[in-house]
């Protein structure tokens, strides 16, 4: 049985991976349902989505979803977040076989610095542009890290919501989670007005 939630939680889930990959692209998915084609180089930013998990009842999540740069000019930074982080997305490119080599040393660079059970979920981006088999790095990255692995596309929204639902469960986040992700209303960028339910903007990391 999960634990019980505080009335007011905190979550922070951290996405790696290499520049490129669709990091950004899957969190605009999640929180705009939006997608926007032209790459556009990130620093680091922090969205932040306040969530009311049961109408009236009182409890609240404020999941922090960290966007990383992907070109890692900054060691001290990334040791930083993977130390606050409590859920971490490694992100990489069907279609750029190099971006999956630095979701290994993402990898291995985490556990070392974490030394014990870390929540990773491996996520092939893209999966609009490689229609066919499933990537045989899925299977095995599933079967000798012992860590959820899906394909995702955020241009057609494919197992976005997905991805979010599995990285929050693997903190053990109660299932009535669930209901009140699909509730949320997609708003712009660091533009929505507070309301009930859910709320969401972004600002940079220093």
């Amino acid at each position: 049985m999960a634990p019980s939630l505080a009335p007011e939680a905190r979550v922070r889930l951290v996405f790696f991976g290499a520049a490129g990959v669709g990091k950004t692209a899957l969190i605009r998915r999640f929180l705009q349902d939006a997608f926007e084609a032209r790459h556009r180089r990130t620093v680091e930013e922090l969205h932040l989505l306040e969530l009311e998990l049961e109408p009236g009842s009182g409890l609240s999540l404020r999941l922090e979803i960290l966007d990383t740069s992907g070109s890692y000019s900054f060691p001290a930074m990334r040791r930083l977040c993977i130390g606050r982080g409590d859920a971490f997305a490694l992100v990489y490119s069907l279609q750029e076989p190099d971006s999956f080599a630095e979701v290994q040393r993402l990898r291995d660079e985490i556990l070392e610095a974490r030394r014990g059970p870390v929540p990773i979920v491996v996520v092939g981006n893209k999966s609009d542009l490689a229609p066919g088999q499933p990537d045989s790095r899925v299977a095995v990255a599933q079967r000798d890290w012992g860590c959820t692995c899906l394909e995702a596309s955020a241009k057609q929204g494919r197992n976005v919501l997905s991805l979010f639902q599995e990285l929050l469960s693997q903190v053990n986040l109660p299932g009535r989670l669930s209901p009140a992700l699909r509730r949320r209303r997609p708003q712009p960028f660091g533009k929505e007005p507070p309301r009930r339910g859910a709320k969401s903007h972004s600002c940079a990391v220093c």
